[in-house]
């Protein structure tokens, strides 16, 4: 069954070691860095867990309970479409931007779960483990991170190369109990409002790697794991007036180190296998399923931001240049593209036993193309707005001095909206493309996917280009030099 907000906010105040400005934080729930977007995540579960949302957010599970939509195993392309009609409600609450809220690595989970067999035929009884943990945080309605990235350090060599072999977490040891993690791993996306995180490498890895070749999960109040935040810009908006998102979805990234962290056998997934951690993203539906709830959110995202870039011309009252209309009409149509794109990855998806999956190369299309996108939008929002996100009351107590709030009603004009509204509006928009916040997500919608490189590999392994040349092959056959030549001569 799903669980309300408050009890997801209590499950946080578990002892977690999570660190930030130099001090340990007693109560992630309270603290000042983290209260609201605990809040936020509080929210979407009662969304969630809201009797009149039941048919939209949950789904039935084999053993009869009902479960959050976002560990659901869709059978068709209507269980497919119905599921995202959930996701799509999920994300309109943050408006896209928490990038890690809980149906990310859930979907993840869900796809390794649909490939069963892959692992099966890896170790049956790591398995059994996978399979009880997929119902374990089903039934628990878990708010899963992860961290499948090594530290950067020194690109050009190995984990089993760097100058501290313990850099990057890997095993330490391994008893009859489990085996006992060291080192560090990156980016805890969401971590410090998460319960657990799913621990692995979707990097390739090479011969000499095996101790980094693991695959586990673990809550995030672990004996020895320690959460490393990053700058909270939650912390720094104070207002939600001034910082509407930052104050209420900075989601938070995170450095997690392994201090001997001791992973239960029942815990772990893959030990030591280098080739099973590229198996179990991508011979199983793990990262398409994943990536298509990416996919979901950031269609959410852009109808958010195209709707700024909308408002933007409507406040400065330019909305009727054609040039305006033009530029407004490019982004709609890129906008739609994506929107099209997520439509086309469900209606062209396949049987992966009996579960449906989205198209592998359709998603990847979506990717390559958003991570060129996004960039291109904030910069068309600003250049909509012009001086508009500029130029703004320092904060909301501007409007609490009678003399400065009648100065802002005579400067902060607009033909569309008071001046109240026109503050209100800029504020938003300099949080979502200005803000060190929304700096934050430029870099994050470029590089979550992986780097362009990876995106657009991932396209090149997908595509069919055996449909393509075959096309190609046919037009080939279809003509001769020796009938070219033969042609030649009864024409002269």
């Amino acid at each position: 069954m799903t669980k309300s907000g408050q009890e997801h906010i209590k499950s946080l105040n578990d002892g977690r070691e999570l660190f930030i400005d130099g001090q340990r934080v007693a109560d992630v729930t309270t603290h000042p860095a983290f209260r609201n977007v605990a809040a936020s995540v509080g929210r979407m579960f009662d969304f969630a867990n809201a009797p009149a949302n039941r048919d939209l957010m949950t789904f039935e599970t084999p053993e009869g309970g009902h479960a959050n939509r976002i560990w659901e195993l869709p059978g068709s392309y209507a269980a497919l479409k119905k599921r995202r009609a959930g996701l799509e409600a999920w994300t309109n609450l943050h408006g896209g931007f928490m990038g890690r809220a809980p149906d990310h690595v859930a979907s993840c989970i869900a796809g390794m779960y649909m490939g069963l067999d892959v692992f099966e035929a890896y170790n049956p009884k790591f398995a059994g483990h996978l399979a009880d943990y997929y119902r374990y945080a089903r039934d628990n309605d878990l708010y899963l991170t992860y961290v499948i990235i090594n530290p950067q350090a020194d690109r050009s060599k190995s984990a089993a190369e760097q100058a501290d072999p313990y850099l990057t977490a890997g095993v330490v040891d391994r008893d009859a109990e489990g085996i006992t993690i060291r080192g560090a791993k990156m980016l805890a996306t969401g971590g410090v409002v998460a319960n657990e995180v799913f621990v692995t490498c979707i990097q390739p890895l090479k011969a000499g790697d095996e101790n980094y070749a693991v695959s586990f999960a673990i809550p995030m109040n672990a004996k020895g794991l320690k959460i490393l935040s990053r700058k909270s810009y939650e912390a720094g908006a104070t207002s939600v007036f001034d910082n509407p998102l930052a104050s209420r979805f900075d989601e938070n990234d995170a450095v997690l180190y392994f201090d001997d962290v001791k992973v239960p056998w029942e815990r772990v997934f893959i030990d030591g296998d280098i080739a099973m951690c590229q198996k179990q993203f991508h011979a199983t539906p793990a990262h398409v399923y994943q990536n298509y709830q990416a996919m979901i959110r950031l269609s959410v995202k852009l109808r958010f931001l195209i709707a700024l870039a909308r408002r933007a011309a409507d406040t400065n009252g330019v909305t009727q240049f054609p040039q305006v209309r033009e530029t407004l009409g490019q982004l709609a149509a890129e906008a739609g593209m994506i929107d099209a794109l997520v439509s086309a990855m469900e209606a062209d998806g396949r049987q992966v036993g009996p579960y449906y999956v989205p198209h592998a190369h359709t998603l990847y299309t979506a990717q390559v193309l958003s991570q060129q996108l996004y960039p291109k939008v904030l910069n068309t929002i600003r250049d909509l707005a012009g001086g508009g996100m500029i130029m703004l009351p320092s904060s909301v107590a501007d409007f609490a001095n009678p003399e400065l709030a009648a100065l802002i009603n005579k400067t902060q004009q607009s033909p569309a909206a008071s001046s109240l509204d026109r503050v209100k509006f800029y504020k938003l928009a300099w949080d979502a493309v200005g803000s060190e916040f929304g700096s934050r997500h430029h870099q994050y919608e470029m590089f979550y996917a992986g780097a362009t490189f990876v995106t657009k590999g991932h396209s090149f392994r997908t595509y069919d280009w055996d449909r393509a040349n075959g096309l190609l092959q046919s037009m080939l056959d279809s003509y001769s030099l020796e009938e070219s030549l033969e042609a030649s001569e009864k024409a002269a």
